[in-house]
């Protein structure tokens, strides 16, 4: 974060990787809106960015125009527009932005504000991992699979812009859900604000045909990187089914917004999602025994 005077903050992010859809108009989508929200979990608006792209040789530069334009469209959404960016050869496929927002220094949302009584929302349904992964292993059908990726491509701008417009001391901690999995993000903020989070699986909203997969055993290798890591950390009830690990620790790829919002609040800025035709969902409670700490019940 760079302070720029009347009270205005620049915010900069980067991220990009290898196609997670066959798709190239949507993996670029994709991979846009996931560089994207960054600036959106800090309550910044984007305002410039930059293509990144590795693209092999081998490949018909129509792929590569076909995913700039995915980009390209997924930027402009936002507001925001592309002002170059870097290319190169690669044996793989990927792509990504730099982005630069624009945040009000009293706006300013981060992971580590978290307070006990807040309300857990998320704005996005889980595993976006169990289902990538099924379509790579002939599991899925791409029609199947295509909620999933309109999730992913999802902007998560409109619930940022509720967020911002929230009243003063309404939202607490904001962070978006990617690659660590729901534990191991929701183990950032619960670490970061020296709180714990519990939350309840049941309210978990999941994508549709991630839990018949999870069932059958379909998750990507980060799901148990990440459960090998912050497991540690997490208590789950033991009347849960085996298969909701594979959804807790599920890496998402642009995944929707945890956010700890104070509870006298909570009610009000439901509806505000409501009114917008913007999901949300509550999943959980802030807590104040064992900072640090996950329970999931």
């Amino acid at each position: 974060m760079l302070r720029m005077g009347d009270g205005q903050a620049l915010v900069a992010t980067t991220d990009f990787f290898a196609p997670v859809v066959d798709d190239p108009y949507w993996f670029g989508a994709i991979a846009a809106a996931n560089a994207l929200s960054d600036i959106y979990a800090m309550g910044g608006q984007p305002t410039l960015a930059l293509n990144l792209a590795g693209f092999p040789k081998t490949l018909d530069m129509q792929i590569l125009n076909d995913i700039l334009r995915g980009g390209a469209e997924k930027v402009r959404e936002a507001g925001a527009v592309i002002a170059g960016g870097h290319s190169t050869y690669d044996d793989e496929p990927k792509y990504g932005l730099a982005v630069i927002g624009m945040v009000a220094e009293d706006k300013i949302f981060t992971n580590g504000g978290a307070r006990p009584g807040d309300t857990l929302f998320l704005t996005k349904p889980i595993g976006t991992g169990i289902i990538t992964t099924a379509l790579k292993q002939g599991k899925l059908a791409e029609e199947e699979a295509q909620p999933a990726v309109e999730s992913m491509a999802r902007l998560n701008g409109g619930a940022a812009r509720i967020l911002r417009e929230s009243p003063e001391n309404t939202v607490h901690a904001v962070t978006d859900i990617t690659g660590f999995s729901l534990m191991g993000h929701g183990r950032e903020m619960a670490e970061q604000s020296g709180v714990s989070l519990r939350i309840e699986f049941s309210k978990i909203p999941l994508l549709p045909h991630s839990q018949e997969l999870a069932e059958q055993g379909v998750a990507p290798g980060g799901a148990d990187r990440n459960k090998d890591y912050y497991g540690q950390w997490v208590h789950r009830a033991s009347s849960l089914p085996d298969w909701s690990d594979l959804a807790l620790y599920d890496p998402q790829t642009s995944g929707g917004l945890l956010i700890a919002v104070a509870a006298d609040h909570a009610a009000d800025l439901l509806n505000e999602f409501t009114d917008a035709d913007e999901p949300v969902w509550e999943i959980g409670r802030v807590q104040s025994a064992k900072p640090g700490r996950i329970e999931v019940n």
